[in-house]
């Protein structure tokens, strides 16, 4: 695994997560994750890109784009005891043919239940992830705006 895609992770972390993962493929235009769907897996894309939409009353605006070894399905993951109730917060789709090893989340519940450090490892990891999503949402803003000096940060 990249050492970019949750970075904190160990080679023998990877191998017990991955150990749990089954590895599918996406057709262009299938969708990996569907908006609202109980969210019940992480996904890893390993070849492949993918679009991240958001339904709205005009149909779909896409928010992201997400290539080989980036993750999908976090937010629900990490939501799943919160109001959303595990639900998924937006669609991804499959821009080109994708595969990805896809992770159940009670899975990674158990096997952090048995290896703690792998756990603390893989949720700083995300918090990473997440930060650095954010500052690039947050950046895209502020150049649309036309304030994009003033994030430099």
């Amino acid at each position: 695994m990249a050492k970019s895609t949750l970075e904190y992770l160990t080679e023998n972390d990877w191998t017990l997560i991955l150990a749990r993962a089954k590895r599918m493929s996406f057709a262009p235009g299938d969708e990996i994750i569907k908006q609202g769907a109980p969210g019940k897996a992480i996904y890893v894309i390993r070849r492949g890109s993918a679009s991240v939409e958001l339904l709205n009353l005009d149909g779909r605006t896409e928010i992201a784009t997400l290539g080989s070894e980036e993750i999908c399905g976090e937010i629900a993951f990490l939501l799943k005891d919160e109001i959303l109730k595990d639900k998924t917060s937006a669609s991804v789709m499959a821009r080109s043919k994708v595969e990805a090893d896809v992770i159940e989340a009670d899975d990674l519940a158990k096997l952090f239940e048995s290896f703690p450090s792998v756990g603390s490892r893989f949720y700083r990891s995300l918090a990473v992830v997440l930060a650095r999503r954010l500052r690039e949402t947050s950046r895209a803003f502020a150049k649309r705006a036309g304030k994009e000096n003033l994030l430099t940060h």
